[in-house]
């Protein structure tokens, strides 16, 4: 469901092209670097970002963990090739065992399953992808969502680390609808990456709807708090639920120290493009 109303998918499809496409030549860099999880997310950034700068200067890193489904890396890989874009598969597994061995020491009073361990993993693909960024001078593309980014659904210095993010601007609803979208004239993200349960695959059978309420309803408060200036309380007024309003004014005050440190955002709400600092939020 397209949750930014007030353009057409076709608008949104061209302001975020044109936003990488002028944001590298503003760097003058012309390669892009990005992690490929098998997601909507990054597939819908990858084919953003092939076609503002063509597939030759978009590479894609697959980073699975022992946490990672088969079906997910299959969509990673499916997604590159379609695409025609290069790709490396590294697992971070022995990395992770090898981080948690050196932590040994610091965890002994502590070693019950926590959110460190997940994430520990995700710093460890965002050192990997910065990596390949400095040396062969290609910019990360950000790959985190509105929906994610407003109620601190991410990982500094791991999968919030980036040059730009590009989808930052958008909620969950609107990055499906772009998904349907590059599809429209055959298949680029596959069909599997779009139909199935978010997951940031950080532990067993995780999924984003244990951490968030249902996008449906998460981007619908979220727009209307952020675009459209209502406040919680006319929102209870209005008919939502107050569990859930609760819910998500927690998880938006939780997270207001990691808006302070995430890059760039491709803004799709003023033409020309430009940059915002933070989620209103």
């Amino acid at each position: 469901m397209l949750i930014h109303k007030e353009f057409s998918i076709e608008e949104i499809r061209t302001k975020l092209v044109d936003g990488i496409r002028n944001y590298f030549k503003g760097c003058n860099i012309n390669n892009a670097v990005l992690g490929l999880s098998g997601g909507i997310d990054s597939a819908v950034v990858a084919a953003l970002a092939v076609e503002a700068l063509g597939k030759e200067k978009v590479h894609g890193i697959m980073l699975p963990s022992e946490f990672s489904t088969m079906h997910s890396i299959q969509d990673a890989v499916d997604l590159a090739e379609n695409l025609g874009i290069s790709y490396n598969v590294i697992s971070i597994s022995e990395i992770y065992h090898k981080f948690m061995r050196s932590l040994d020491e610091v965890f002994k009073d502590k070693r019950e399953w926590s959110v460190a361990e997940e994430n520990l993993q995700a710093r460890i693909r965002g050192t990997i992808l910065m990596a390949y960024s400095n040396k062969f001078n290609a910019l990360l593309l950000n790959t985190s969502n509105k929906s994610e980014l407003c109620t601190g659904y991410g990982t500094l210095y791991g999968d919030l680390a980036g040059a730009i993010m590009v989808l930052a601007d958008l909620y969950k609803g609107d990055v499906y609808e772009l998904a349907y979208d590059i599809n429209k004239e055959g298949e680029i993200i596959p069909i599997s990456t779009i139909t199935k349960a978010p997951s940031a695959e950080l532990r067993p059978n995780q999924k984003d709807s244990d951490s968030l309420p249902d996008y449906d309803i998460l981007d619908t408060i979220l727009y209307a708090v952020n675009e459209q200036g209502k406040t919680f309380k006319q929102l209870e007024e209005e008919g939502f639920s107050i569990q859930i309003l609760n819910r998500v004014k927690s998880l938006v005050g939780k997270s207001s120290f990691k808006i302070h440190q995430i890059p760039p955002i491709l803004n799709i709400s003023n033409a020309p493009v430009v940059y915002k600092e933070k989620c209103l939020l």
